[in-house]
């Protein structure tokens, strides 16, 4: 039985582990806003902090035999979350406007199996990041250019001992957006986003298939209805969306988040799209014990959602506060030189303290 219940724990922390939310919300100026919660319930990944990225970086793919897969020198500059003091992280933006997102799929990501023949075309699911990043400015071309590579698993005990089962979701300034699976040893599939929403597992057509079961939730209230002379009335606002999944399954959370960007009230531009999908995204901010029983909650975190980000894409800024401090914080793209900006990490989370401000009555 301890066994059992060990096994149980194990498989819910591993489930628990990268159980990211993703919208993307439009504003009346032909502004996109692409946010996203983080979360990881193991230890601290420290997600918190902010890579930087030059132009004209070199980078080496790595591959299952070390660090010879494929060259490339980068092209455009990025910020990007990390993990575990790793290069690459769930979140980055480049100084195109260029989102990529990564978001857990265990169980269904399946990457192509490693030949040391074609070493030179193959890299890890973080280089994938990093070379999406650094060479596109489109999600056109992203997908034009996907299949020129093979993206391998390679095991990397530096990421918190964490398998790394990926799919991706892509964006730029024009409102193209696109998700990217790669399954079944090597396959790539490519699909056009259900209202920009993402979440985990399983793959994305079964996510879309599944909002079928929602046709008939509505921001509207239920109408009152009469049985044999006995009227009956909605208890209150919010009746229409009756139903609503409330739990934090990846298939729950996806139907709550296409819920909420639907019903999403007129935006003027980017920063009220932003602010929106703080808003909304604060239906995903998931505490440590509503996942993790008592004795097993890690001790370095105060929250199973690490950071929340928001990227606006036509002005180049990249928001976001952490579970740290709530405080939004912006990095903007348009003012930095990345021709001439050294490679380096911005933590703004080094006191590990919300700003808290007293006021008080006069006199």
């Amino acid at each position: 039985m301890r066994y059992l219940l060990t096994l149980l724990i194990t498989v819910l922390c591993a489930e628990m582990s990268w159980a990211c939310t993703g919208i993307t919300l439009k504003a009346k100026d032909g502004s996109v806003v692409v946010a996203r919660t983080v979360e990881w319930a193991l230890s601290d990944a420290q997600h918190n902090k902010v890579l930087v990225v030059p132009r004209n970086k070199r980078f080496k793919a790595l591959t299952p035999e070390g660090q010879n897969g494929k060259v490339w020198t980068g092209t455009y500059g990025f910020v990007t979350l990390t993990a575990y003091g790793q290069s690459y992280g769930p979140d980055g933006l480049n100084e195109e406007g260029l989102y990529v997102g990564v978001y857990y799929l265990p169980g269904f990501a399946e990457y192509a199996t490693y030949d040391p023949a074609n070493a030179e075309n193959s890299m890890s699911v973080g280089d994938l990041m990093q070379w999406m990043l650094s060479s596109f400015k489109t999600v056109d071309e992203i997908v034009t250019e996907l299949h020129s590579v093979k993206v391998v698993e390679v095991k990397n005990e530096d990421f918190g001992g964490a398998d790394l089962p990926f799919h991706f979701k892509v964006a730029d300034p024009s409102g193209a957006s696109k998700i990217i699976e790669i399954v079944n040893s090597g396959e790539i599939k490519v699909y056009d986003p259900y209202l920009g929403v993402i979440t985990n597992s399983p793959t994305y057509d079964w996510h879309v298939t599944n909002q079928r079961n929602y046709l008939r939730l509505s921001n509207l209230p239920n109408a009152p209805q009469n049985f044999s002379g006995y009227e009956l009335k909605p208890l209150g606002g919010g009746s229409g969306l009756l139903g609503l999944p409330g739990d934090f399954t990846p298939p729950s959370r996806f139907t709550r988040a296409a819920a909420f960007t639907a019903s999403c009230r007129p935006l003027e531009n980017s920063l009220e799209a932003v602010l929106e999908s703080f808003r909304i995204l604060d239906n995903f901010n998931i505490p440590l014990g509503a996942q993790i029983p008592a004795e097993h909650i890690p001790k370095d975190i105060s929250s199973a959602t690490q950071v929340t980000t928001s990227s606006d894409l036509q002005n180049r800024v990249f928001y976001y506060h952490t579970m740290w401090n709530r405080q939004i914080r912006k990095i903007d793209l348009a003012a930095i030189d990345f021709a001439t900006v050294d490679e380096q990490i911005l933590d703004d989370d080094q006191s590990r303290s919300n700003n808290i401000k007293a006021i008080a009555p006069e006199g």
